[in-house]
């Protein structure tokens, strides 16, 4: 029991060491360690003795191991090469642990690789049996499955697990990435999936089908002035024009008036109410050329007006200053002359009396 325990610790340290290569970018390594690690276990010293290990924590181990590998070979740029690698190592598509063929998947997928997933994903698929609507089994392992009460995961699948492939199968790769919603569509309607899954998946499926037919007529419908092409997108037009030079002129005749007509339509949404005459004033000098918007105009019509009025403003106010201050001084003046008018002589006290006064004495 305790050289079991040592083995076991001893795959587990080898898997950490794995992780540890790629946590470091060292992906040649972790990529050859991890399928030392996934041969190992997958041989006959190790799968087939039962004593020696427990299946839960052996397919913990294939996880672990075939999640590095996977990483690694993305990292590396061997990412179409990923599905393929996991069935030499495994030998058979249903031994990969689900995570890790769903991220095999998804990464080639994602890759622009998805060759050869659409057959490795229904081979998959195909090998598995439901068995009263709560579980999946592997298919002609029913028998033992009964005797193991649904404990291994090598034969036993989760409905949720396996409805993941399903999606990625069915939706992100035959309707999103391959666009064939018709053949996910039948595939969905003939497997054997839990009816509740199977109506919800459906109408995810009839909606993006809806979706991809209205995008597929938005795109059909193109602007004259951006494709030329886009006069003969209709297959009608296309018959009723073909090979008849009057059919193709006619053709031209009705697209020059729709054009005109289109063009007079936008320039009289774009063209604003206004009392200009004019959008725009044009000078040239030479060899310059000056453009003078209706704005520049309004705005220096304004100005003027503004000088104009201040400058009217002004003289009327300097003229009224003006009278203000003259009538100022004039008063001053005035009343500086009649304060001043009468002359008092200073040499009066010290003059004698006059003649006529003496002689009365």
């Amino acid at each position: 029991m305790g050289e079991t325990q040592s083995n076991s610790s001893s795959i587990w340290q080898e898997i950490e060491r794995s992780e540890s290569y790629l946590v470091c970018s060292i992906y040649d390594e972790a990529a050859t360690l991890a399928s030392s690690i996934i041969r190992q276990l997958k041989g006959s010293n190790i799968s087939d003795n039962n004593e020696a290990f427990d299946e839960i924590e052996v397919f913990d181990m294939l996880e672990s191991a075939g999640m590095v590998f996977v990483q690694a070979l993305n990292q590396l740029g061997r990412t179409s090469d990923i599905l393929n690698e996991l069935r030499v190592l495994f030998v058979s598509a249903t031994a990969i642990p689900v995570q890790v063929l769903l991220t095999g998947a998804c990464f080639q997928i994602s890759g622009a690789s998805s060759a050869g997933v659409r057959e490795f994903l229904e081979e998959f698929l195909s090998n598995w049996s439901l068995v009263d609507g709560q579980y999946y089994v592997l298919v002609g392992t029913e028998a033992d499955v009964g005797v193991q009460d649904g404990c291994d995961r090598r034969y036993i699948l989760e409905v949720d697990k396996y409805m993941e492939v399903v999606e990625v199968y069915a939706v992100t790769l035959l309707g999103m990435t391959l666009k064939d919603m018709d053949s996910a569509i039948s595939w969905v309607e003939k497997s054997a999936l839990p009816e509740e899954r199977q109506r919800v998946l459906l109408r995810r499926l009839h909606s993006l089908y809806s979706l991809k037919t209205i995008n597929s007529s938005q795109v059909s419908v193109v602007s004259p002035e951006n494709n030329h092409e886009a006069h003969y997108s209709s297959s009608k037009e296309l018959k009723g024009f073909e090979g008849s030079p009057k059919g193709l002129e006619a053709n031209y005749l009705h697209t020059r008036d729709h054009n005109t007509k289109q063009t007079i339509l936008k320039l009289s949404r774009r063209v604003d109410p206004c009392l200009w005459w004019f959008r725009s004033v044009n000078l040239k000098f030479g060899n310059v050329r000056v453009v003078i918007t209706s704005g520049k105009i309004l705005l220096g019509c304004f100005f003027l007006l503004t000088y104009y009025v201040l400058r009217w403003k002004g003289a009327t106010m300097n003229g009224f200053v003006r009278r203000q201050v003259s009538a100022a001084k004039k008063a001053m003046v005035d009343l500086w002359q009649l304060a001043f008018s009468y002359q008092v002589n200073p040499l009066a006290v010290v003059q004698p009396l006059p003649t006529a006064t003496r002689g009365g004495r």
